[in-house]
């Protein structure tokens, strides 16, 4: 399967742009309802949004660096990569998510989290637009970046983008799920 590159790029931008319009509106919200969760084992909307953080605070920098030290011209299209193309397919939200462990560093359950939270998120989301822009610049098959699990493991730019942006949607549906207090989101495992 192949991507048109541009194509690629403006869908993550526009899935980006739309994750950041959410978080302007959780910013309305009281911080006690961001705070409450469907059961003791369940996140809040904070915990969801400070487990993106989380993420955003290896992945930025990296895809940051791995752009600003790429000398590789970019190509017109994208071909995933298998293990790339297979981790960012699973954070596509479905209508009934497989569960999935999260790294105990990574999982923020019964964190104390005020608004700062989103505040944070908002900033990581404008972040993501610029390097998705700059992505422009650089073949996204042959700049790497590595992962948070292993840094033995390195995945396509383009790959990368993809698996940190579905993942945001997918936590951003079990945000949206928790708001409307749907009991039939099924938490994270611990």
């Amino acid at each position: 399967m192949k991507i048109s590159t541009i194509a690629l790029l403006e869908e993550l931008k526009s899935k980006t742009g739309q994750h950041l319009q959410y978080a302007e509106t959780l910013l309305l919200k009281p911080e006690n309802e961001l705070n409450s969760r469907m059961s003791s084992d369940s996140w809040s909307v904070l915990e969801c949004l400070e487990h993106f953080n989380r993420y955003g605070d290896f992945y930025i920098p990296e895809i940051s660096y791995r752009i600003s030290s790429s000398t590789t011209p970019p190509k017109p299209d994208f071909k995933p990569g298998i293990l790339g193309n297979y981790f960012a397919e699973n954070m596509l939200p479905k209508e009934k998510l497989n569960k999935m462990r999260t790294l105990k560093a990574m999982n923020p359950i019964h964190s104390q989290l005020n608004k700062d939270v989103v505040d944070e998120f908002i900033k990581q989301q404008q972040q993501l637009l610029d390097l998705l822009e700059k992505a422009r610049t650089v073949n996204l098959e042959k700049t790497k970046t590595a992962v948070s699990i292993s840094k033995l493991i390195t995945l396509k730019l383009g790959d990368t983008f993809r698996f940190v942006i579905y993942h945001n949607a997918r936590h951003i549906a079990q945000a949206e799920r928790i708001l409307r207090n749907d009991r039939v989101w099924i938490p994270e495992k611990q």
